[in-house]
């Protein structure tokens, strides 16, 4: 009975421990199961986010490449601008010397004259050119000074004239074009302007009619365009040259050289707007490419 016994209660404490060895068991399969989940999980998760890092490297090598083109584009645009620059300043340069050249040959000539390089004009002030106050009539020693002028414009355009019109167009010998010379027309300040408008006009009129009839091969002299270089504007009193109004009663020549600046503005022009463009792609990239602040970021992270 007691050996019984004892064999019960060997067998319950087998089947208690057997009993404990499934329960750990099961508990470990169970925690190794949750493990595996959790691995599962984290290499997803982990894929993710290197997909995530791939996509992003890529959108940022993107971005550095045209960012490279664009710093390129700029560079060429940079050479561009330069080169349009150094162009118009060499044509200023050759207008200073055609202004220079003009001044000393009318010097030699016995007139004097002033020269403003900034705006390309020679002036006939009063010593060359005087008008009475609400006259536009040459006098004779400003009919004689204009044929002086005549003179040496006809001696010296040619060389920076693109075209005459019984030999054609050629480049001038001295590798710059002419595009206008304006014979402006100047008062003072006395009459108003319903007097003043048609009065400069008259003077520059007035002043083309005497030199053309004086030497009238300057009307052979023609810009690129076929047309001649010789023109007539007046300003009535809205460009003093000084608060005397004798000094304003007076005649400028206005030289204007072409340096095909039109297209090369534009060209200029077209390379801005393309890098625009680019410069806002790269922007829209950029935006893509940062997180949504009203989306939850992954894991809680900031």
């Amino acid at each position: 009975m007691i050996a019984a016994e004892t064999d019960e209660s060997a067998g319950s404490h087998a089947e208690e421990d057997e009993n404990y060895f499934v329960s750990m068991t099961d508990m470990m399969v169970g925690i190794l199961f949750i493990f595996i989940i959790m691995l599962m999980v984290f290499a997803l998760n982990f894929q993710k986010q290197t997909d995530q890092t791939e996509t992003l490297t890529k959108q940022q090598r993107e971005q550095i490449e045209k960012a490279q083109e664009l710093a390129r584009q700029i560079a060429v645009l940079q050479v561009r601008i330069d080169a349009a620059v150094s162009e118009i300043r060499r044509t200023d340069n050759a207008r200073n010397e055609l202004l220079e050249e003009i001044q000393d040959r009318l010097e030699a000539a016995g007139l004097k004259v002033t020269i403003d390089q900034n705006t390309g004009v020679l002036r006939l002030d009063e010593d060359a050119v005087r008008f009475k106050s609400d006259s536009s009539a040459l006098d004779a020693i400003a009919a004689t000074n204009v044929d002086k002028v005549s003179q040496v414009l006809l001696d010296v355009l040619p060389a920076y004239t693109a075209c005459r019109r019984e030999r054609g167009c050629t480049l001038p010998s001295s590798g710059y074009r002419l595009e206008t010379v304006f014979i402006e027309g100047h008062t003072d300040k006395n009459g108003g302007p319903e007097l003043n408008w048609p009065l400069s006009t008259a003077r520059a009129v007035n002043t083309y009619r005497r030199m053309v009839d004086v030497s009238s091969d300057l009307r052979t002299l023609m810009n690129s365009h076929k047309r001649e270089v010789l023109s007539v504007s007046g300003y009535a009193d809205t460009r003093p040259a000084t608060d005397r109004d004798d000094d304003n009663r007076r005649i400028d020549l206005r030289f204007v050289m072409e340096a095909d600046r039109e297209e090369r503005l534009s060209e200029v022009a077209n390379l801005l707007n393309q890098m625009k463009g680019q410069v806002e792609a790269l922007q829209d990239s950029a935006r893509a490419g940062l997180p949504d602040p009203e989306k939850p970021t992954p894991n809680g992270a900031p």
